[in-house]
């Protein structure tokens, strides 16, 4: 890609970006949320148009008006968002607009017998004849490469690939992606996350506010120079030199906490956990254990079958639980793990994603009308103090892009100064600078006199946030350790169930 330039009104998402790729590698692109590689990728999977440039793919030029023209050039992309029918079967995904004869039991045929060869040579398994929805993520994703690879996909794009993984998963992934470069499949991984950089890639773009900033072959850079690279300045992640406060009173205590699902399986199993004043608790786990059931408990999203939850003076059971209503007037505030669907209306501007839980409150409505001066103007207070970008109030909760929408979500539940904050994977699909960025804000939140519980899948970033660290397999609690005596090895073995606490 040469030249390559695309404007999106008065934003400049791509300025004059070079790109080389050498057959056969697997190439890595970073930045920051914004700073233009998912436009890039857009242009080269036929998504966008440039502006200005050319694109060459084996030293000849090419014309990408679409998709199609993508496709045909043997370009596939898998998106971070995944592109399936839940209703249909995981065949009929892979068949949908790509069907070989027009009577689809021929078509569902042939389709299999070539799934079936390149599922032996890839390794990519995928259960065929089972609805989308009751495919796990990781299988999820192996049908997108598949469903790309079929087509005949010589150029790989995979935008965040590990987002929404479990480290099991990821590995299994890392595999795949190894063995389809030693089959001369070329990959173009976009992530934020530098040690799978260092460990996957061949050579790596780092770009920034829309130009190629960094470019260069993996051995000739680290991930301190990443990251510099990305944001411009020294990045600081971690636990730096913080003193640590002792915690103080308990503002949240849950005891016994049970939940099976409508299949009967359970989800909770007798959890009790306490949240203090001046504290950060982070939760590990492979996901799939509970912890999102737990959240859920917590914030009155979903009523356990069994125990009880008191917060402050309040005493919450099985048949008057606590609704996310009363949380709120609590002092209760909670960022759900997946933004898209409990966090923000996707359809919706900015100013009204930016107080949903809120609209009723006396600050905002009087005699059931409500003030949209006040709401627009507190959303630009937010984006200014959560370093939202763009700060355009009016955009469509869609038009940001990932770290903006954690940000801006972050933004709605931190800044009434909760003294209760359950936080589900705070930096999910977020650059390295809003990872530096959402921390600091929830260390101050704790700093502030509140109790912080963190649930994260990253355990790098448990260990940089929590003074305590909670482990949870098969829906209990596994284990607890301070911080001082948390590694990843002995979080590991919790996770894995091995070493359950007496």
């Amino acid at each position: 890609m040469r030249g390559i330039s695309k404007r999106f009104g008065a934003v400049q998402a791509n300025r004059q970006v070079d790109l080389s790729v050498a057959a056969g590698t697997i190439h890595g692109i970073v930045g920051e949320n914004g700073a233009g590689k998912s436009t890039l990728m857009a242009i080269l999977y036929g998504f966008y148009e440039a502006d200005a440039g050319t694109i060459e793919i084996d030293g000849q030029a090419v014309q990408i008006r679409d998709s199609g023209d993508a496709i045909a050039l043997g370009i596939g992309m898998v998106h971070q968002h995944f592109m399936l029918v839940e209703t249909f079967s995981a065949l009929d995904n892979i068949l949908l607009g790509a069907e070989p004869d027009w009577r689809l039991n021929r078509s569902r045929a042939q389709l299999r017998a070539t799934l079936e060869a390149l599922m032996r040579d890839t390794g990519l398994v995928v259960r065929l004849d089972l609805p989308v929805e009751d495919l796990p993520v990781g299988e999820r994703q192996r049908l997108e490469i598949l469903k790309a690879l079929v087509r005949g996909a010589r150029i790989l794009i995979l935008d965040e690939p590990t987002a929404v993984l479990t480290p099991q998963e990821t590995e299994q992934l890392f595999a795949t992606l190894r063995q389809l470069r030693e089959r001369g499949t070329t990959v173009l991984l976009i992530t934020h996350k530098l040690k799978e950089i260092m460990a996957l890639c061949d050579a790596v773009t780092v770009m920034r506010q829309g130009a190629v900033v960094l470019d260069c072959p993996i051995a000739a850079t680290g991930i301190d120079a990443l990251a510099e690279a990305m944001v411009g300045r020294c990045v600081q992640l971690g636990r730096g030199d913080e003193a640590g406060q002792a915690p103080g009173a308990v503002l949240l205590r849950a005891q016994g906490l049970s939940w099976r699902d409508v299949l009967g399986v359970t989800r909770l199993a007798d959890v009790s956990l306490e949240l203090r004043e001046r504290e950060i608790v982070g939760i590990a786990g492979v996901a799939g254990n509970g912890q999102s059931e737990l959240l859920d408990a917590l914030a009155g999203l979903l009523v356990p079958q069994a125990g009880v939850l008191e917060i402050g003076t309040r005493r919450f059971e099985r048949a008057r639980w606590l609704d996310p209503a009363e949380a709120r007037a609590l002092a209760l505030a909670h960022v759900p793990e997946d933004r898209h669907r409990r966090g923000l209306v996707l359809p919706f501007p900015a100013w009204e994603s930016a107080v949903l839980g809120y609209h009723r409150s006396p600050r905002y409505a009087r005699h059931g009308l409500m003030d949209r001066a006040r709401m627009h103007a507190d959303t630009v207070a937010m984006m200014e103090g959560y370093d939202v970008r763009p700060r355009d109030p009016a955009l469509r909760s869609a038009k940001f892009s990932g770290g903006n929408q954690q940000k801006l979500v972050l933004a709605r539940e931190a800044l009434p100064a909760p003294r209760i904050l359950l936080v589900g994977q705070p930096t999910r699909g977020v650059d390295i600078g809003a990872i530096e960025f959402i921390h600091g804000r929830l260390r101050a939140l704790r700093d502030a006199g509140g109790a912080v519980l963190v649930v994260s899948s990253e355990l790098d970033e448990i260990l940089a946030l929590a003074d305590r660290v909670l482990v949870m397999a098969c829906g209990r609690i596994a284990g607890e350790l301070p911080i001082g005596e948390a590694s990843e090895a002995a979080l590991g073995r919790l996770m894995g169930g091995t070493a359950l606490a007496a």
